[in-house]
């Protein structure tokens, strides 16, 4: 006779129970959350359904349900645009830039607010780099026009002045890529700078008090301490950033755009701006935008794994 196995048994599940009290308890958080909650459910996700017009011949007298299905000849038309690979390189030329040159700034003034010993020049400093973050686009080429209009600009008038000729810089193709880098960086590298300061402040003190009984150099220090102690920040942000490589500043572009540097500084936005609202071609402009989503979604993912191989901690 073989003995017989006990074979254990099998538990029943239970199926988890809503805690009621300790929500009740917490009726005032969830009150807070609601405006959050209703913003982006109104203004982020019920926006959604109108995704079905980049699969319609959309007509405003007809409506969304009422247009005729198209399938996929919106894409086609995009795609066989003349003008698509023109906005496309311009667009990831910009963003890249952006990235490039617009992340390393804000570490580098962070680094330097963070070494300043003393308050009130630091204070000053602070001051200085956050103001033009505050100050709208419309404001900003304002300024740049009133130093680079052409005839009446002040730098126009030295360059004239100093008899190198005359020179207008708002509509030289080769300067419109540099001159948006330049005032994005005015612009933002101050207020980018805050969140690098805030990932400073988390480092552990006592880390650089170890250095410095081993006699480490401040150089030493920034090298081993401070910069690992903001890789992850940094990598976040670069994975934010390139999720959203096709959006190259559509408010900044179309305020500084002209009709001279349409070659170099045309981007998906404006060029999407002007065949929705101007030619009330609806379908292409929801179609560019849901192929710019899908795009930005790849790119995060791919950036996300990326950020985990090498060692970071990426966004989940």
């Amino acid at each position: 006779m073989k003995p017989e196995i006990a074979m254990p048994l099998k538990s029943k599940k239970s199926k988890p129970k809503i805690q009621w009290k300790s929500i009740y308890r917490a009726r005032w958080f969830y009150l807070m959350m609601l405006p959050g909650l209703a913003y982006y459910l109104i203004f982020s996700y019920l926006p959604m359904g109108g995704l079905i017009i980049a699969f319609k011949d959309y007509n405003l007298l007809k409506g969304i349900w009422g247009s005729e299905w198209v399938g996929l000849d919106n894409f086609r038309r995009i795609f066989a645009s003349p003008d698509f690979f023109i906005i496309f390189r311009n667009t990831v030329l910009i963003s890249f830039y952006r990235i490039i040159f617009g992340m390393f700034p804000d570490v580098l003034l962070a680094l330097i607010l963070n070494e300043i010993r003393v308050a009130w020049f630091k204070r000053i400093v602070q001051t200085i780099t956050y103001g033009p973050h505050f100050l709208s686009w419309v404001i900003v080429f304002g300024l740049v026009f009133a130093f680079l209009a052409p005839g009446s600009g002040l730098y126009t008038q030295f360059h004239q002045n100093m008899g190198w000729g005359e020179v207008n810089l708002m509509t030289d193709k080769s300067f419109f890529r540099p001159l948006l880098i330049i005032t994005d960086l005015w612009k933002s590298t101050g207020f980018g700078a805050i969140i690098y300061l805030a990932a400073l402040s988390s480092i552990n003190s006592e880390l650089y008090e170890a250095a410095v009984v081993d006699g480490a150099s401040r150089w030493r220090q920034i090298w081993h301490i401070t910069l690992p102690g903001i890789r992850d920040v940094f990598l976040l942000l670069l994975i934010l950033r390139i999720g959203h490589i096709l959006d190259a500043g559509f408010e900044q572009v179309f305020i500084f755009l002209n009709a001279r540097v349409y070659e170099v500084g045309d981007i998906i936005d404006t060029w999407v701006y002007r065949q929705g609202l101007e030619k009330l071609e609806f379908s292409i402009s929801s179609a560019t935008g849901f192929f710019k989503s899908i795009v930005g979604f790849i790119l995060v993912l791919g950036a996300n794994n990326l950020s985990k191989r090498m060692g970071g901690s990426g966004i989940w």
